[in-house]
């Protein structure tokens, strides 16, 4: 049986965070992710960079931050492109329901409102459609004190419930802001049972979604640009000295 591949698609490094990329790479590699992405937030000054090192990957991505629905489309458009995540900071109701109904975004994070759990029917069938993954960032947990934590375990418990519901993709993410808030894949897996999901849900939104998101944005090793492709040259061969099949022999024949 292949080993899972975990990954966490919302790391922070200098200068959102207080450790700089190679850190947190070295130590969420330690704490057995297959790679990690740094998701530092839009309007913070700093160059989305991704890189690879002894079979762990660092991913380029953005989360992007914005009060202003037609600013967050041009915002998105903007940084598609060029990332490999592509991460929305929600929390507001039209920013939410924006960034659900963008074909373009990856990852809603943080969608709680002041007033609710951020997500209702509407908004999961849209991200549904879109394939926009719900965020669960533990963070909200491990930091989180007294009521806040309750709020959080709450609207988790909501989410979950309406994504199942939906079919809505869901990742979990630290939203590590330093290597003291990285946590390794088994604490993540546990804490996700304590706001109801279950253990193939967790593992899902730990290795299945994130490689989905990682697998339809960076470009596989054969790839130059749209379009083109590098094909092996023993494949081409093959296919060079293929004998024709029936209905091409006998329409050669008849000429």
């Amino acid at each position: 049986m292949a080993r899972l591949q975990f990954y966490d698609l919302n790391v922070h490094s200098i200068p959102d965070g207080k450790n700089p990329s190679p850190e947190m790479a070295a130590l969420a590699k330690h704490f057995g992710y297959a790679g990690i992405a740094i998701t530092n937030h839009s309007n913070t000054e700093y160059k989305p960079s991704g890189f690879e090192s002894n079979d762990f990957e660092v991913f380029k991505g953005i989360e992007i931050v914005s009060t202003n629905a037609s600013k967050l489309h041009g915002l998105i458009g903007k940084y598609r492109n060029s990332m490999d995540v592509l991460v929305v900071h929600g929390g507001n109701e039209d920013i939410n329901r924006a960034a659900v109904e963008n074909r373009n975004v990856d990852i809603l994070a943080h969608p709680q409102t002041p007033k609710d759990s951020g997500l209702n029917h509407v908004l999961a069938k849209s991200a549904s459609e879109n394939d926009v993954a719900i965020e669960f960032n533990l963070d909200a947990i491990f930091k989180g004190r007294g009521g806040r934590r309750v709020h959080a375990l709450s609207h988790f418990r909501k989410n979950v419930e309406i994504a199942r519901k939906f079919d809505v993709p869901m990742i979990i993410t630290s939203n590590a802001a330093s290597r003291f808030d990285l946590r390794a894949p088994r604490e993540m897996l546990a804490l996700a049972g304590l706001f109801g999901m279950d253990k193939d849900e967790a593992v899902s939104a730990l290795s299945t979604v994130p490689a989905g998101i990682i697998a339809r944005n960076k470009p596989s090793s054969g790839f130059i640009r749209q379009g083109v492709e590098v094909i092996d040259i023993d494949d081409m061969d093959c296919d060079m000295n293929s004998e024709p099949d029936n209905e091409t022999k006998e329409t050669g024949g008849s000429n």
